[in-house]
């Protein structure tokens, strides 16, 4: 993936928007790729700041188009929706429909290159997209919150480090069709200094040479009187020392503070 079309797909998150300081990073863990099917974005409303990061399942090529259906989905509709679940729901519907044509066409394409007696998998129904949806209003010292299957994101206050785990998390975008859905909003305290950190699973499920995962909460705990881009820096510079500098999956991180 060219450094060109990295931004094109993944721009990078502004450091100021509204009342918010933003930090982020990408590790793809292909090395001759900089991007692949993490993602993240952030969009102004009328009255707060939406954010969104996600994890698409599988690697490469293909993950690589489904993050940018959700991206476009998110860009288009994310001022457009009053409520979070609106949002919530409008997404899944767009992830449901792009995953079902891509898988489609992905099977026509297969056919084409296989002998009359292979089979080729039925793919469908496989794909999926976790995520976190964020609203922050600029007038407020809350956050709301939908979780689809993704890591539950991290409050960082000055007197400590709490997990931001929901009641009923939903299920990951692209999975709406299976059963009825009903996506819970979870509000928390987010006053100005505080700070959330969002994450994927390619963070926290990176091993070392002894298989043992990556320790996130002991590090952001013993860390988190840092300013969020030297923080995310040292994470970052972390987690690859962590791992041997080898990923085997794309990890990411947005560290979003409320100003004073």
């Amino acid at each position: 993936v060219s450094e060109a079309a990295q931004r094109v797909l993944l721009r990078p998150l502004p450091e100021r928007i509204g009342p918010l300081h933003l930090a982020s990073f990408y590790l793809a863990a292909e090395a001759e790729a900089q991007v692949g099917g993490d993602l993240y974005a952030a969009a102004r409303t009328t009255d707060g700041t939406r954010l969104l990061v996600g994890d698409v399942r599988g690697k490469g090529l293909s993950s690589l188009g489904d993050a940018a259906l959700l991206l476009g989905a998110f860009r288009a509709a994310a001022h457009l929706h009053a409520d979070l679940p609106g949002l919530a729901e409008y997404l899944d519907g767009s992830v449901c429909w792009d995953l079902a044509q891509l898988a489609e066409a992905r099977r026509a394409e297969r056919s084409r290159h296989q002998r009359p007696a292979e089979e080729a998998p039925d793919e469908g129904g496989e794909s999926f997209i976790t995520a976190v949806l964020i609203d922050i209003p600029d007038d407020g010292s809350h956050v709301h919150l939908i979780d689809c299957g993704h890591p539950p994101p991290l409050l960082l206050r000055p007197d400590g480090v709490t997990t931001l785990t929901t009641r009923n998390p939903a299920p990951p975008l692209g999975l709406g069709e299976l059963a009825p859905v009903s996506y819970e909003v979870q509000t928390f305290p987010f006053h100005p200094g505080d700070r959330l950190l969002i994450y994927t699973d390619g963070v926290i499920e990176a091993r070392d040479a002894q298989r043992r995962f990556y320790p996130l909460t002991e590090r952001v705990t013993a860390w988190q009187a840092e300013r969020p881009g030297v923080l995310l820096s040292r994470l970052r510079r972390d987690l690859l020392a962590h791992v041997g500098r080898r990923l085997d999956d794309d990890a990411a991180m947005v560290m979003v503070e409320r100003l004073p």
